[in-house]
C-alpha cells in the first residue's frame, strides 16, 4: 500500500489557521493533521513521534508545520524540530508563524520590484519605515529588508515595545549582522520626510499614514499596505493597486496594496510547501527561504 503524504501542523494557539490547511492540500498534501496549544516543551517528543513511526522512505513522505502566532516563538520551535532528528530519521519542517514569513517575502520583493522597474534602484541604502511593526509580518518584514540594505527603522505606538521588538530582530533573526532602529508613532510626521519606503503592516482596518502625510513625503518612492479591510493603512491606497501612483504623493510614489502583495505571499507558501514534498532531502524553511521564492516568483513577472 502506497503511504500517503502527511504534514504535522502544529500551532501554540486553540486553532490551527484554515488558510494554511488549504494550502498545504493544495500544494499536494494528502492529510494536513492538526495539532493545537502545542507548547515549546512539547516539540521534540512530538517530532521523535513522526520519524520513528515511518521508515526512512516513508520520511520522504513527512513533514511538519509550524504555526502559531509568534515570530521567535516558531524559530525556537524550528530549531527545536531540527536538532530533535538525525539521519536518516529526518522530515522537512516549514515556520510560518500567522503567514508572516511569507507575506514578509512577498511584501519585500514586491517592494524591491517597483524600485527596480519605476526607480532604477534597490533597497540598499533606503530609509525605510515599518508602520505597526511591532507585529509578526513587520518583524520578518524589517529583518528582510534590512538584509536587503535598507535602513530600517520600527515604528510602534510605545517606543520601549518598538525598542525591544528592534533588538530582537536585530539579535535573534539578523544574527547580529544588521542594526534596524526604533521610533515612536507620535513622532512619524518628521520619520515621513525622509523616508524613500513604508511598509504598512499594522491592525485589519486602521490606518497608519494619512493623506497630509503623503503631501509631505518628498522622498516617498513605494508605499505599501497589507491591510485588506478598510480603510487602507496608508491613504489613497487600494487594496488591489499594484504599482499605481499614489493619489497627491508629490515624489511620484508607488502603492502596493494588500491584495498585489497577498499574491505573491500566496505563490510562496504553495512553492515552499511543494518544496517539501519535492525534495529528496530535508529542508528547513523561515523567512529568508520564502523571501528566495518571492523574488524569484517577483522576477518572473
Amino acid at each position: 500500500m502506497e503511504k500517503p503524504f502527511i504534514l504535522h501542523m502544529l500551532t501554540t494557539a486553540k486553532n490551527l489557521s484554515p488558510f494554511d490547511v488549504n494550502m498545504a492540500l493544495d500544494a499536494g498534501w494528502v492529510s494536513a493533521v492538526p495539532y493545537i496549544n502545542v507548547e515549546a516543551s512539547e516539540v521534540k517528543d512530538l517530532i521523535q513521534d513522526v520519524i520513528f513511526s515511518r521508515s526512512p522512505k516513508g520520511l520522504k513522505k513527512t513533514g511538519v508545520f509550524i504555526g502559531g502566532r509568534d515570530t521567535k516563538q516558531a524559530m525556537d520551535m524550528l530549531k527545536t524540530a531540527k536538532n530533535s532528528m538525525f539521519a536518516p530519521f529526518e522530515v522537512s519542517v516549514f515556520a510560518d508563524p500567522s503567514g508572516a514569513f511569507t507575506t514578509a517575502a512577498g511584501m519585500v520583493a514586491a517592494v524591491e520590484k517597483e524600485l527596480k522597474d519605476k526607480f532604477n534602484s534597490s533597497l540598499e541604502g533606503k530609509n525605510l519605515l515599518t508602520l505597526g511593526g511591532t507585529g509578526p509580518v513587520g518583524q520578518a518584514a524589517s529583518v528582510i529588508a534590512a538584509q536587503a540594505g535598507a535602513n530600517v527603522k520600527i515604528i510602534g505606538r510605545q517606543l520601549e515595545k518598538a525598542q525591544r521588538i528592534a533588538d530582537l530582530c536585530n539579535e535573534e533573526f539578523g544574527e547580529g549582522k544588521i542594526s534596524i532602529e526604533a521610533g515612536v508613532d507620535s513622532e512619524k510626521d518628521e520619520y515621513i520626510k525622509t523616508a524613500e519606503v513604508v511598509f504598512s503592516t499594522g491592525a485589519a482596518g486602521i490606518q497608519l499614514l494619512s493623506a497630509e502625510h503623503i503631501a509631505s513625503a518628498n522622498k516617498l518612492q513605494v508605499a505599501a499596505d497589507i491591510n485588506a479591510v478598510p480603510p487602507s493603512g496608508i491613504a489613497g491606497l487600494d487594496a488591489f493597486d499594484n504599482g499605481k501612483i499614489i493619489t497627491n504623493s508629490p515624489s511620484g510614489a508607488v502603492g502596493l496594496g494588500a491584495l498585489a502583495i497577498g499574491n505573491i505571499k500566496y505563490q510562496t507558501q504553495s512553492r515552499l510547501l511543494k518544496l517539501m514534498i519535492e525534495n529528496d532531502d530535508p529542508v528547513y524553511l523561515h523567512f529568508e527561504h520564502a523571501f528566495e521564492v518571492a523574488r524569484e516568483i517577483t522576477n518572473s513577472i
